[in-house]
């Protein structure tokens, strides 16, 4: 191959030979147009040089007379660029002066020229150098060490201002729980992954930096969270600055700390079908909701005063009930535009094409809170129960054939012990709905299928008392959305194998009951597959190392209930539209399976749950764009808005590869979403 183009400094250099890091850029004509897309100091590293042509290019008072949007861009990112570095300078200044203090007495182990330890003295001198607490300094000093002792490829991103000092910060602060080569390991991880998708968010690089220390140490991220639900398990209470309270549990069970919170959900849920707060925004209700049920206050009680103190209220001012009402609502005056979009976004029953597995069959919620219960949100109307909480789990982990670890949206990675007991947590409840996801070699959906109960499977579930056995190790039941994850190559193997082995190994044995197997010789849900283990008529096999997709297969939770799942394909690479529409609403099973795709709303920097967001068109439908999942995208409500203003554009290049285009003119890929397996 032939020369290629560094993208730090810009310079062309032949394979093989690493570029002149202490060479300047070559200087344009004029700085302004350096900064335009792929010009020279839009991609030269930090320095000096670049400082100064970022100053001449912004002007005074940095209005940046005579630059183009395009170029306007440029020097933002070069800014933040020269920010990073100078934090690095910052750093590695402190490092200095560990080196020069070096006190006698202190321990000797050192990295390289680096002391392992410094005095209290020295983080005095720095905080009153800068003005800053000793606590802050402290951190500081420790992420200085880290960056160099620990974590050199970390610390050399932020000096090239590929990394924020936040960005290393949490990185750092993630792997600080490893030994020092799980620590390397892991680094070289997230460096790779840097390197494939470099415009991370400081959240998503968090996450990104947990999922990993998880991977690389399993046995001790279980083992540094057992510890802490013993001995750092606490509740607090202290001062807020504004004078108000503050009150948190910490290091709490998960499993028990989750259902907590849909237990706040569901009362919150409760004071909004009443009507009875109409000025309360939902933080405000769910803080009444937490407290409530930690003072024993019933829910009737709290609405009740509030109905009995806005009749008042109605009284004193001379107002008959319901004038209010009828002025805001008449002939639906008062909606927003953006209310009636969610009303029409929202069609998709929340558990998806399948819809939670209750005895009274799929897409019907069962126990309290359900059809089933009149009267569980009080008697004028009954509130929708809370929404599940969203679960990914390796299937390969509940079978004891491995320890991965998943993921819960509202926390981020869980262990593979973790992933167990919430696992069953889950299936205690009749309202929780579980789903199979075939995965490629790098994480990405590429077949999906959703449980349901097939022909002769009632009895098992009617026959469920729906409450968890106090001798089975859990009594929380925790109502959840469970995505069961499994590579290709893992699921040709079952399929070759007929059932999952057992392992002998205690610590990766599965709770009693979990099994997925194929279902042979009973056809698919539906009763028209072929039931011999090959892929239904007009569904291919996905890529990957002999991948068989079974016509269809039970997946059975303890207590030996069992679901059917038939697999499709997800569009991921290429597209067959098997499931378009030739209307502008998807169908359910079209919206989900995008849902599944991109698993978070496609702008690179917003994580809102698919499930949260609008199906949205690439190509907009009235311009002749295809209501397909070739065309198609999970936009947050926010996300949507910014897409159809002037300037922007969002296309496909592939299916699940959203490329959006700014009006500056740079643009932005966000690939699909990388699942556990």
């Amino acid at each position: 191959m032939g020369g290629g183009m560094d993208g730090r400094s810009g310079e062309t250099h032949g394979e093989g030979e690493e570029p002149d890091r202490d060479a300047a850029p070559h200087v344009p004509d004029s700085p302004i147009i350096g900064f335009g897309d792929g010009g020279e100091w839009d991609t030269c590293p930090p320095s000096a040089a670049l400082a100064a042509a970022a100053e001449g290019a912004s002007g005074p008072e940095w209005r940046c007379p005579g630059t183009t949007d395009d170029q306007l861009v440029g020097l933002l990112r070069r800014w933040a660029a020269l920010e990073s570095w100078a934090t690095a300078g910052r750093l590695g200044v402190i490092r200095e002066m560990m080196r020069r203090e070096d006190t006698p007495g202190l321990p000797g182990n050192r990295h390289g020229d680096l002391p392992d330890a410094w005095s209290e003295s020295l983080e005095y001198e720095v905080a009153a150098a800068l003005a800053v607490s000793v606590q802050s300094v402290s951190a500081t000093a420790q992420l200085a060490w880290d960056l160099q002792a620990r974590l050199p490829g970390i610390g050399a991103k932020l000096a090239d201002g590929t990394l924020s000092y936040v960005k290393a910060m949490l990185i750092a602060k993630e792997l600080s729980v490893l030994t020092e080569d799980d620590a390397a390991t892991a680094e070289a991880l997230v460096l790779g992954r840097l390197a494939e998708t470099p415009a991370l968010t400081p959240g998503q690089l968090a996450r990104l930096a947990a999922e990993t220390a998880v991977a690389v140490d399993p046995d001790g991220a279980e083992r540094r969270r057992e510890t802490a639900e013993k001995l750092d398990i606490r509740v607090r209470l202290w001062r807020e600055q504004s004078g108000a309270a503050a009150l948190a549990g910490r290091n709490l069970p998960t499993d028990e700390a989750l259902a907590a919170y849909a237990s706040v959900a569901a009362r919150t849920a409760e004071y909004q079908a009443s009507k009875a707060f109409p000025d309360a925004t939902t933080d405000q209700l769910r803080a009444m909701a937490y407290l409530d049920l930690l003072n024993g206050v019933a829910a009737h009680d709290r609405i009740a005063q509030a109905q009995a103190t806005a009749e008042g209220d109605r009284d004193s001012a001379g107002e008959s009930d319901g004038t209010a009402d009828a002025e805001r609502s008449r002939d639906g005056a008062g909606e927003s535009d953006a209310t009636a979009d969610a009303r029409r976004d929202d069609e998709i029953p929340p558990d998806g094409p399948a819809g939670p597995a209750g005895p009274a069959g799929p897409g019907v919620p069962a126990g309290p809170g359900g059809p089933g219960d009149p009267g569980r949100f009080g008697r004028a109307k009954q509130a929708e129960p809370p929404r599940p909480t969203e679960l990914v789990i390796p299937l390969s982990t509940l079978l004891g054939l491995a320890s991965l670890p998943g993921e819960c949206h509202s926390l981020g990675p869980i262990d593979a012990a973790l992933c167990r007991d919430l696992a069953v947590t889950a299936a205690n409840s009749l309202r929780s709905g579980w789903c199979v996801t075939i995965l490629d070699e790098h994480g990405f959906a590429i077949g999906h299928g959703c449980a349901r109960l097939a022909r002769g499977d009632k009895a098992t579930w009617k026959s469920w008392p729906g409450q968890p056995d106090p001798t089975a190790g859990s009594l929380t039941v925790l109502p959840s959305r469970v995505n069961l994850t499994i590579s290709a190559s893992a699921l040709s193997s079952l399929a070759a194998q007929g059932s999952a082995p057992h392992t002998d190994d205690p610590s990766s044995r599965p709770p009693p009951g979990w099994a997925f197997a194929p279902r042979r010789g009973h056809g698919d849900a539906n009763g028209d597959g072929n039931g011999d283990g090959t892929c239904p008529p007009g569904i291919k096999s996905p890529p990957g190392p002999g991948a068989t997709l079974g016509t269809s297969w039970t997946l059975t939770l303890p207590g030996g209930r069992t679901l059917t799942v038939t697999f499709e394909q997800v569009a991921t690479y290429a597209c067959d539209h098997a499931r378009e529409s030739n209307a502008y609403q998807p169908n359910d099973s079209l919206r989900h399976l995008v849902q599944v795709r991109d698993g978070t709303c496609t702008f690179p920097s917003c994580s809102r749950h698919a499930r949260d967001t609008d199906f949205e068109h690439a190509l907009p439908y009235d311009q002749g764009g295809r209501t397909c999942a070739c065309n198609a995208g999970a936009r947050s409500r926010k996300c949507h808005r910014v897409k159809q203003s002037p300037g922007w554009n969002v296309t496909q290049p592939k299916p699940g590869w959203h490329q959006w285009s700014a009006p500056s003119g740079r643009t932005y890929t966000q690939e699909p979403k990388r699942y556990p397996a």
